[in-house]
């Protein structure tokens, strides 16, 4: 499975993208040591692949609020359980791609 993020997020990475995601934005603009616009569309290319819309949204939030992504991972919500688990996996793929 993560080879096939690694092929995807180099063909979208390839393809550029005109607008940024959520994502990117949330992270540029996180102003945290060591960002980039390479990295943060780097983050923003594997999120595009493993994360949904709403799941995206939701992850932008932890940029500016990291706080919430504790009561995310602590929540009895099914929902967000779920969400976790992809959150998970595309915090390991967006660490081995973009480092």
């Amino acid at each position: 499975m993560q080879k096939l993020v690694y092929v995807t997020v180099a063909a979208l990475a390839v393809a550029g993208c005109a607008n940024a995601g959520v994502i990117e934005r949330a992270c540029l603009e996180s102003n945290r040591s060591g960002t980039s616009p390479q990295l943060c569309g780097c983050i923003q290319n594997v999120a595009d692949v493993t994360l949904t819309t709403r799941d995206q949204r939701l992850a932008a939030k932890f940029f500016a609020e990291p706080g919430k992504s504790q009561e995310i991972r602590t929540s009895d919500r099914r929902d967000h359980e779920a969400f976790w688990k992809k959150y998970h996996a595309f915090g390991s793929n967006a660490e081995s791609y973009c480092s």
